[in-house]
């Protein structure tokens, strides 16, 4: 089961970095980690950095997929980000947000839905 989870992540992350270049965002860095922290996509808007969270569910009988951010997670991607502009070269005093992009997928794992939420995740 965890092997099928990541699967659907990794397919879902892929799916909506397409999505987002074809809507005219520049792609970075999948994955970028740093400490206990993950982005799943680093992409440019513009000037502006913007990470991206992804979430994807097979059912939405729980919930939409992007619900499952807890408070904790949302300050982990806020500190992953702070990190990413300080040790990232061309990224100190640059303008940033985090998007949060719900993926729903249908019972056989094909891509339903895609809800995106932009500058998501704020301080507060």
């Amino acid at each position: 089961m965890p092997d099928d989870r990541k699967a659907i992540g990794t397919r879902a992350e892929q799916h909506v970095r397409s999505w987002l270049e074809a809507k005219g965002y520049r792609h970075l860095y999948s994955n970028w980690r740093m400490g206990h922290g993950e982005l799943d996509l680093v992409m440019e808007e513009g000037d502006e950095l913007v990470f991206v969270e992804v979430k994807a569910r097979r059912s939405d009988w729980a919930g939409y997929p992007e619900e499952g951010v807890s408070k904790k997670q949302a300050s982990t991607l806020l500190r992953t980000g702070e990190l990413y502009t300080q040790v990232m070269p061309g990224a100190d005093g640059r303008i940033w947000r985090i998007d949060l992009v719900g993926v729903s997928l249908t019972p056989d794992g094909e891509i339903d839905e895609i809800r995106h939420y932009i500058n998501a995740i704020v301080i507060g």
